[in-house]
């Protein structure tokens, strides 16, 4: 169990990380807000999604949420929390949909390689 919350701690750590990445790169506060968010950003992290739930295995679902998530303390941090942060939620939500599905079908394949 102890392993597997160091695993999830990396990922929030790393996510966050490359969130704020985005952040800077593009100049913006919040990495939705940045240029190229729709076309590069968000579907990088959806390969990171997919990395991370092939080597996640079991609670590969995980992964994609994470991932996802982790730009609420970027924003957080950039912006503090404003009348906005309900539909910020929200929106986090909606993202956070494909990246579960994807990182999901990730780690189901990894299981699937692995038994063969």
């Amino acid at each position: 169990m102890r392993v597997q919350a160091m695993k999830v701690l990396a990922l929030l750590f790393v996510s966050g990380l490359y969130w704020q990445l985005v952040c800077e790169a593009t100049g913006a506060k919040e990495p939705w807000d940045g240029d190229g968010y729709g076309t590069l950003w968000y579907p990088l992290s959806l390969a990171l999604a997919a990395v991370a739930g092939y080597f996640s295995r079991y609670h590969a679902w995980l992964a994609g949420g994470i991932i996802t998530f982790s730009q609420l303390p970027v924003m957080w941090i950039n912006n503090g929390i404003g009348p906005l942060i309900a539909a910020g939620l929200l929106f986090l939500c909606i993202l956070a949909v494909p990246a579960v599905a994807i990182s999901s079908i990730a780690g189901r394949f990894a299981m699937r390689i692995r038994s063969s």
